[in-house]
């Protein structure tokens, strides 16, 4: 049973701090170089999908109700629709399919927006001030295509059951300048919570100020099951938006990045019929159309969603020990010490870890001087700033078991000096 640092007077503080800093020299010595850094999917994990490149090849049947290796269907052949379709739980009619990233589809939406505006609406560049509301903490690549653009950022503190609707509702409500708020509902990024069906219920019933106002539904872990007797269910926000006649409301992404291939996988878009109509007239002009014979590769390897889900299964054999390791480490050597918390997520890709306050960054860089590259410090806030540099977001899905077990023990003993020295500081 560990004891909490804070009931330990300074001179004990001051000799654990002392064998922390030899077991730390110890650790340099290794010269280790690992990268911890993105959610990256393994090599064991990307091998899987494999076999989905053997379902094409020269002598097979390249029709859908096109072929596939000629112009046509700039929305994505129907196939695809269905199939992504039913991954995001929304009738095909609403999808859209694109290319290898769902990022890019939000990137274009927003830089759109600013550009032309949404359904006719006043170009954002014309506007005095467009901000956004972000969930925190929350996915860096999401602020970084808002900060792109100038766009001012409200951090929302996440709660166990989704972003404080209290604050989202008195800034979408009240504020015509708040024109769209990040959402990653299902396991976010990082904390792997899952929005409550209140939560989400209370998405659909917004009554924005701003008519061109969107939530950007960021669906992006809706089939990434840990466990298969403790799965995350997420309440479908497109079915009850139309039961509040705000179906305009919400753009729903996804793609099968971390299902296949991370640079070779499908996007997709969701949303009601008026929006795939204004979506539409940008890209039928910005591109004769994505790529069709990796939308029918897709089908073809997975057949439907049942296939894909099974295909999700082995991904989650892979993962599974390593979130167990790490997750189980961390009870051992830090639980009951006081100096940390951190979530036991049932899937996604990441653990989300709450150090002391002030403590982020300094554990980061110790562990990166001794060999271990960790997302920065910040990284899961608007402007890479975290008030409070407490939050820090451990991928662990990429390194090796025993890469991993290294980088881990690593990582627990950064906390430990960096959490004594601020308790002796103070």
């Amino acid at each position: 049973m560990n004891t909490l640092y804070s009931d330990m007077d300074k001179e004990t503080l001051v000799k654990e701090k002392n064998a922390l800093e030899r077991q730390y020299i110890e650790f340099k010595k290794k010269n280790l170089s690992l990268d911890m850094s993105r959610g990256k999917p393994s090599v064991k994990q990307l091998d899987i999908s494999l076999p989905m490149m053997d379902v094409l090849n020269s002598a097979s049947d390249y029709k859908s109700s096109v072929d596939v290796r000629n112009y046509g269907l700039p929305s994505g052949i129907p196939e695809a629709k269905k199939l992504m379709a039913d991954m995001l739980d929304v009738s095909e009619d609403n999808v859209i399919v694109c290319g290898n990233a769902s990022l890019n589809i939000m990137y274009d939406i927003v830089s759109t927006a600013m550009i032309k505006g949404i359904m006719g609406h006043t170009p954002w560049h014309k506007l005095d001030k467009v901000k956004f509301l972000c969930p925190v903490p929350g996915y860096d690549r999401h602020f970084s295509i808002t900060e792109y653009f100038g766009i001012d950022m409200i951090n929302i503190p996440m709660t166990p059951e989704g972003p404080d609707m209290d604050l989202v509702e008195e800034y979408v409500n009240n504020d015509e300048s708040v024109k769209g708020i990040w959402c990653v509902p299902k396991y976010s990024n990082p904390q792997g919570l899952t929005y409550s069906d209140e939560v989400v219920k209370r998405f659909a019933a917004l009554k924005p100020k701003a008519p061109d106002f969107r939530i950007y539904w960021d669906n992006a872990y809706c089939i990434h099951d840990i466990y298969d007797d403790r799965s995350d269910k997420l309440y479908p926000i497109f079915d009850e938006c139309r039961k509040n006649s705000n179906e305009d409301m919400v753009y729903i992404f996804g793609s099968t990045s971390k299902v296949t291939f991370s640079g070779g996988g499908i996007s997709a878009v969701a949303c009601s019929g008026a929006n795939i109509e204004d979506i539409m007239k940008r890209i039928t002009i910005q591109t004769i159309g994505h790529d069709k014979i990796n939308q029918l590769r897709h089908v073809r390897f997975f057949g439907d969603l049942d296939g894909m889900k099974n295909h999700m299964r082995k991904h989650a054999e892979i993962i599974r020990p390593k979130f167990g390791l790490v997750l189980d480490m961390f009870e051992k050597e830090l639980s009951g010490l006081g100096i940390c918390e951190w979530i036991r997520p049932n899937g996604g890709y990441f653990i989300s870890f709450e150090a002391m306050e002030g403590c982020a960054s300094k554990i980061i860089d110790k562990a990166k001087q001794a060999g271990v590259v960790l997302t920065g410090a910040g990284a899961t806030f608007p402007y890479k700033k975290d008030p409070y540099d407490k939050n820090i977001r451990i991928a662990p899905t990429f390194p090796e078991e025993d890469e991993l077990k290294l980088a881990t023990e690593l990582f627990i003993l950064c906390v430990k000096l960096v959490s004594i020295e601020k308790l002796i500081g103070e």
